[in-house]
């Protein structure tokens, strides 16, 4: 605006711009002449470029389709002229030829024409050297089998077209040929005529483009076609822009004086009436003196915040120089008093709504209830209050529905802002706060309760005078009471504290206190039911795995086991004792946490124990154990698709990891799948021989640490886990362990771990077992998991460690019985002079019956080998084996009968018998407890014996 004011000066004035200053205006590209003329002078170039280069490459064309047709019209008019033909005949056709061939070449413009003969001999030719000699290349080729050919090619003279013709005879034979050359026109000669009238044209245009632009300019730079009235009118409108707008805008001189202020900018500065028209320096203004010294420093200035009066201005500093006008300063002032304080209460909005974001993202971040409660007290200091505690009520820490009455107990969780020492009730202190109190006010209202001035609440002293005089000696002034509420039940109080290092707390802040507890209550009632699902899964898992170990010689036996941090899961461990001194070791995993992984596992567990009863080898066991958890799955799953049917959902499938695409289940969306990928280890100690049998199904392997130290994990042949085996066997691997062994199962948890694979937690384990090669199994374990146990356990861990003893030759003994009832007295004597050696007299008489009747059963009924075992373990075992598998078993008997009452006899004075069998066979087997007396051998006894036979039912 300033500019065009100048140039209407100007030209009131009747002065005129030198030819250099419109020159420098119209190549000037901030002008509107100088930005119509660049654009012209662009548009003309490119005019010039193309009215170059396309006669060029139309005239390289043109020249190339002229050149093509004249040296076919040439050779085709030559060959076909008649005494062509005639002449290549003659006995002399180069000296015929000649003078027609340089007569047609000189008429038809060629360079060259040339007759050649059938062979590629050359006859006429305008020069007399190639006269006679053979044609260079392929270009004949086709005119010998009566083609014309039409080539491009470079010759001394510069590129040329060659056309080559056939000159057919009688017969439609080839007799020659003739070529035709004529060389390209050049493009530049062509070019070079047309260039005088294109550069004239272009430079007309420019010209014509200059004088429009020129005559632009001068029209512009003149008043716009405004006359008198209508400059008046536009100075009127900018002058009343001026001074309507709501910033203060100064004008001030080089030398330091006010030239002009608007009404804004005299309200804002309170500036004197006559300030402006007496030029009133700026000093003598009565400014505040860094707003004046800034104004008179001629230096630029953006939103500079400057104070005057009660105001507080931003101001802007700009010279006047660059925009033609004489040198000063023109000033802008802005009042930002309501800005501010608006702005401070948007920051502070804001500036909650990070802490709540904030509180969103570090609150909850584990399911503890002690550790969510930290994390509020964490996130509220300092950004919110000075000092937090949260106390929360004792049922929650245990998972119970709380009782929020105001006699309620409360544990402090958590205290910040101040040194706990320091504090009245230090974390974990338990605390019943006085009725009237804040705290019990706030419990029984279940509404928050503001205290803005703590030195004159006598209600807040009630609680412990003594502490909360501390309190009020550490410049703590004001508290926000907040109770911790979710479901509408109430957890705990907050506790919000401000000292006089910051404002109280106002009704507003009320909101936002509650706002930051109902997060953290939330949180902390989730944690509250987890701890309570938690306990409920622990004590149920607990309760399904052995409480205590039993009782037996052949193993000394240590366990572990331990929850995953987030749940209880399905691993478990088991110790059975087995007939003929034998022990079984079993280690299992279920797939996932929480209840129904706990309740699965007891379910597996109570199913090895059955099948354990039925004394089955390994591999039989975990067959059996197989099919019934894929009888289990099958159940499950129907039923998880007829409930997924009544909510309408689909069914998806699940592929367990490690065990590919052959082994997908199929389970409802969103629902619980079966109990497929459960893993099991089942592995019998037999004390007599020290051999280990074991099978696995998709569960690791064991370690073995020999007596001297050494670590191995024998090869033990793997099946698929538990549901998913079906048609795949399972196989057995056999081990002999010297005395003193130790034999360590566990379950994946222990050796694999999200930040640990299976291979480093093997070599772990190794490392961990090679030391103390004296360890009992009780420090083995304790040893084990100081190693490996990491911070946070992902999945549960069993841990088992078997310690092996022999069962030495002088408590064993053996027969071998042969097939003839005569047999049995010798056996039985040989058995009664072992029990004496042993000292078990006492169990002569029963014995001996037991052994009779086994014995004559399996002479009789049995097939060889027979043999008789003692063992001298915690009982008495008699094991009488033979090669069949026929099993005997109670029966009633009849009256008349004179057989089958002997096996219940047997029943009566074993305390435990059964059968189990072997590949070559069956066993059955006895147990006698060794402090249990019988009646010495006489002739009373014999009769008590006779009457209890006689007086049995039959069986």
């Amino acid at each position: 605006m300033r500019e065009n004011f100048r140039r209407e000066g100007d030209a009131a004035r009747g002065s005129s711009p030198s030819c250099r200053q419109r020159l420098s205006a119209l190549l000037d590209v901030r002008s509107v002449a100088g930005q119509v003329f660049v654009p012209l002078l662009a548009l003309m170039v490119l005019l010039v470029v193309a009215a170059v280069l396309a006669p060029a490459c139309q005239a390289q064309g043109a020249t190339m389709r002229e050149a093509r047709q004249r040296s076919l019209v040439g050779a085709e008019t030559f060959a076909h002229t008649p005494g062509t033909l005639a002449a290549m005949k003659s006995a002399h056709p180069t000296a015929l030829l000649r003078p027609q061939a340089d007569a047609a070449r000189k008429h038809s413009g060629l360079d060259h024409l040339v007759a050649v003969r059938p062979d590629g001999v050359r006859r006429p030719h305008p020069d007399p050297h190639p006269i006679g000699k053979h044609v260079v290349g392929g270009s004949i080729g086709p005119a010998l089998h009566g083609k014309r050919s039409t080539t491009t090619l470079n010759s001394s003279l510069g590129p040329a077209v060659n056309t080559v013709t056939p000159v057919i005879g009688t017969g439609h034979h080839v007799v020659g040929l003739v070529s035709a050359g004529i060389r390209l026109e050049k493009t530049d000669e062509r070019i070079a005529d047309r260039l005088p009238l294109l550069i004239g044209s272009v430079a007309g245009a420019l010209l014509l483009a200059v004088a429009g632009t020129a005559l632009v300019n001068r029209r512009l730079r003149r008043t716009h076609g405004l006359d008198p009235a209508a400059m008046y009118r536009m100075y009127d409108h900018h002058h009343a822009v001026l001074y309507a707008v709501r910033e203060g805008v100064l004008i001030v001189s080089s030398d330091g004086r006010l030239l002009l202020a608007n009404d804004e900018a005299r309200r804002l500065l309170e500036l004197p009436a006559d300030a402006e028209e007496s030029r009133r320096p700026i000093a003598d203004l009565g400014l505040e003196p860094r707003l004046s010294a800034l104004l008179t420093s001629g230096r630029e200035a953006t939103d500079e915040v400057y104070l005057s009066g009660d105001r507080l201005l931003a101001v802007n500093v700009r010279p006047t120089a660059p925009y033609g006008g004489p040198a000063g300063s023109a000033v802008t002032l802005r009042d930002t008093t309501e800005l501010r304080a608006l702005t401070g209460r948007a920051e502070v909005a804001q500036e909650r709504l990070r802490l709540i974001h904030d509180a969103g993202l570090r609150i909850g971040t584990t399911l503890d209830v002690g550790r969510t409660a930290a994390e509020l007290a964490d996130v509220a200091v300092p950004r919110f209050a000075d000092v937090v505690t949260v106390e929360l009520l004792e049922p929650v820490l245990r998972g119970d529905e709380p009782d929020s009455s105001t006699t309620a107990d409360l544990r402090r969780m958590a205290v910040r802002g101040v040194p706990q020492e320091s504090a009245v009730y230090q974390v974990g202190d338990v605390i019943r706060f006085v009725p009237g109190t804040p705290m019990a006010a706030s419990l029984e209202s279940r509404r928050p309760v503001l205290v803005d001035d703590l030195r004159g609440s006598d209600a807040w002293r009630r609680q412990d005078l003594e502490g909360t005089q501390r309190v009020l000696d550490a410049r703590i002034r004001s508290l926000i009471v907040v109770p911790l509420q979710a479901r509408g039940v109430v957890l705990g109080l907050a506790n919000f504290w401000r000292s006089d290092h910051s404002d109280d707390f106002e009704e507003e802040d009320l909101s936002f206190a509650e706002e930051l507890t109902a997060r953290a209550a939330i949180s902390i009632d989730n944690a509250r039911r987890y701890t309570r699902e938690h306990t409920t899964a622990v004590t149920l898992q607990r309760s399904l795995l052995p409480q205590t170990l039993p009782e037996q010689s052949a193993l000394e036996v240590a366990h572990r086991y331990l929850p995953a941090q987030a749940g209880v899961g399905g691993d478990w461990f088991d110790v059975i004792p087995l007939p003929g001194a034998r022990v079984a070791l079993v280690v299992g995993d279920v797939v996932g946490h929480g209840l129904h992984a706990a309740a699965t596992m007891g379910r597996l567990r109570t199913a090895v124990h059955n099948f354990s009863a039925l004394d089955l080898p390994p591999d039989e066991l975990l067959s059996h154990l197989d099919e019934l958890v894929s009888h289990i799955d099958t159940d499950e799953a129907r039923a998880a698709s007829r409930e997924a049917a009544g909510r309408g959902e689909g069914v998806e499938a699940t592929v367990w990891p490690g065990l590919g695409s052959d082994t997908d289940r199929a389970r409802p969306a969103g629902g619980r799948t079966g109990i497929t990928g459960a893993t099991c280890l089942y592995a019998i100690y037999e004390p007599v021989a020290g051999r280990v049998t074991l099978a696995r199904a998709g569960h690791p392997g064991p370690a073995v640490v020999h007596p001297d130290g050494g670590v191995t994990f024998p090869e033990v042949p793997v099946s698929p886990p538990l549901g998913l085996g079906g048609s795949v066997p399972v196989e057995t691997a056999e081990l002999t362990l010297p005395q003193g062994s130790r034999l360590v199962l566990y379950t994946d948890g222990l050796v694999e771990d999200r930040d640990r694979d299976i291979d480093t937690g093997l070599d772990l384990l190794r490392a961990v077992l090679s030391t103390g090669a004296d360890r009992s199994p009780e420090q083995t374990c304790s040893a084990v998991l100081d190693a490996m146990l990491s911070e946070h356990p992902s999945d549960d861990i069993a841990l088992l460690v078997a310690r092996t003893h022999l069962l030495g030759p002088s408590r064993v003994a053996e027969w071998e019985v042969p097939s003839d009832p005569a047999a049995v007295a010798p056996v039985r004597a040989g058995c009664l002079r072992t029990l004496e050696s042993w000292g078990l007299e006492a169990l002569e008489f029963t014995t001996e019956l037991i052994l009779s009747e086994l014995i004559t059963n399996a002479i009789r009924y049995g097939a060889q080998p027979i043999r008789v075992r003692l063992l001298h373990d915690r009982a008495l075992i008699c094991e009488v084996s033979d090669g069949t598998s026929a099993s005997p078993h109670l029966r009633r008997a009849a009256t008349t009968d004179e057989g089958g009452r002997g096996l219940f006899l047997v029943a009566q004075f074993a305390q435990r018998w059964g059968t189990r069998y072997t590949p070559g066979g069956k066993v059955i087997w006895t147990e006698q407890a060794l402090d249990e007396g019988r009646p010495e051998r006489g002739p009373d006894a014999a009769d008590d014996i006779l009457d209890q036979w006689d007086d049995a039912p039959a069986l």
